[in-house]
């Protein structure tokens, strides 16, 4: 694993020719550690995981086909005029770390020397907005467009949208990067303004939001792609004391209004000099439930009216598989594995989208007879079995949907 003083090493030494020797120089590891630190917000996957903390600059995102690829993660400067109440980096924060800032030229060496010692493959730039974001926001730019025009990098680059900044830079940021994204941060108006009173959830976010997705659309027809790796968004879970079903309303609008490509969510921790330092920090399950209601909503494809009846009276989850919940809800009677069809399997806790498909095949060849052959095609048999009735057989030893 590299770690931060072969990153400093590497990017003062570096010796590419088309760098120049120079191109690393004064790469400090506080810099490095303060501005990969500082990216501690931004989630690039679930952060639900019993793993150890990664270290700070580098982090580990997960393709489609489950591929886990590193990345390259850092501000490009922690210098922010914004002020937000959970955010180390804000100008509210009386404990705030030194102020840092890369150069386009600097970064791009970095990330290019990092690239090309195989530690990484490819960045994710975010950034405080500095004393203006535009300023901020075109020397990102400048950094994708110094790694893919001038020393053809052909990495990954997923680039972070500063709330406010211009059409004309998100064109050019969608030109350049595989994905790019602007964090909700909150689910409404008024959870905002909770959060910080200098950012405009109208204008400032969701307005940039609907400039991606019609750029995205007017450039669909060209032959080469844009943005094939779209737009994703991100909330903080509870800084703003919202129910799950806001967040589950806002969630809704994202993915049907405008067309994000997955949702993230990133549970508060309070952290010292900020504001909200005395308020309590939201458990990790919170935010794995959030991420398993958004499954079913994204990839099972189950309905609005479904999934709202995992949420309780007080429109939050409860510390248990949202699926449990809306199958003992929705679901009258048990299926049968052999004449059910693949979306009514999809709702039987303990089949997935795999084993559903395996079942639609296997049926066609002989009938399903045994739980045995539902484990064998990846049910989990234990969730599944009081919703299941197998050659007019169901479990009787339980009460009826009792896991």
């Amino acid at each position: 694993m590299v770690t931060l003083e072969k990153m400093a090493h590497l990017a003062e030494e570096c010796r590419f020719d088309s760098l120049g020797p120079a191109a690393g120089a004064d790469m400090n590891q506080d810099r490095l550690l303060t501005l990969g630190e500082g990216t501690r917000h931004d989630v690039c996957a679930s952060t639900f995981s019993p793993r150890d903390s990664p270290l700070p600059g580098i982090c580990h995102a997960f393709t489609q086909d489950g591929r886990c690829v590193s990345l390259f993660k850092t501000l490009y400067t922690n210098y922010c005029t914004h002020q937000c109440s959970y955010c180390t980096n804000a100008a509210s924060c009386s404990s705030k770390a030194r102020a840092f800032s890369y150069t386009p030229q600097e970064l791009a060496a970095i990330t290019l020397t990092l690239y090309r010692s195989n530690f990484i493959e490819g960045l994710f730039l975010s950034s405080g907005a500095g004393r203006d974001e535009e300023i901020v926001m075109e020397k990102m730019v400048e950094t994708a467009r110094l790694l893919r025009q001038k020393y053809a990098f052909s990495g990954y680059i997923h680039l972070k949208v500063l709330p406010g900044c211009s059409r004309d830079h998100i064109q050019q940021a969608m030109q350049l990067a595989d994905r790019v994204s602007i964090n909700l941060e909150a689910a409404s108006p008024t959870h905002m303004n909770e959060i910080c009173a200098t950012k405009n959830y109208e204008s400032d976010i969701l307005q940039r939001q609907r400039y991606i997705r019609d750029i995205k659309l007017e450039r669909s027809d060209e032959q080469k792609a844009i943005l094939p790796a779209g737009q994703t968004t991100q909330l903080v879970v509870g800084a703003a004391m919202e129910t799950d079903e806001d967040i589950f309303k806002r969630i809704l609008y994202e993915y049907r209004e405008i067309g994000v490509r997955r949702a993230y969510y990133s549970a508060f921790s309070p952290q010292r000099g900020t504001p909200f330092e005395n308020r309590k920090s939201q458990p990790l399950w919170r935010e794995h439930r959030l991420y398993q209601m958004d499954w079913l909503f994204r990839v099972y494809l189950f309905q609005p009216g479904e999934i709202r009846n995992a949420f309780n009276e007080n429109g939050f989850l409860c510390n248990a598989d949202p699926k449990m919940a809306i199958s003992r809800g929705f679901m009258d009677l048990p299926v049968d594995p052999n004449t059910a069809a693949f979306q009514e399997l999809l709702r039987v806790p303990g089949i997935g989208p795999r084993s559903a498909q395996r079942i639609v095949a296997f049926r066609k060849r002989q009938p399903i007879a045994a739980k045995a052959e539902l484990a064998a095609m990846g049910v989990r048999i234990k969730r599944a079995s009081p919703f299941l009735k197998i050659n007019g057989w169901r479990d009787t030893t339980l009460e009826m949907w009792q896991a």
